[in-house]
């Protein structure tokens, strides 16, 4: 498949979190200690068979980039 996304980050899900209608899951970024967090629906974490260990792709399309600093 081929995507017009730019942002695509590798990594291996950590933990799903299933609530009622939505979920969050936990994937750590290949090459970095780094953890993204994403909400989907819990349908989608259905229909997708995502488990815990799987690899998966982030990808990430947005208008807004935010910043903080210490």
């Amino acid at each position: 498949m081929r995507l017009s996304t730019r942002n695509q980050l590798a990594g291996t899900i950590t933990d799903i979190n299933v609530g009622t209608v939505m979920a969050t899951v936990k994937v750590k970024l290949d090459g970095s200690e780094q953890v993204l967090t994403a909400s989907i629906t819990k349908e989608a974490v259905e229909e997708l068979g995502l488990s815990p260990g799987q690899a998966v792709t982030a990808l990430i399309k947005s208008t807004e980039v935010m910043l903080g600093v210490d």
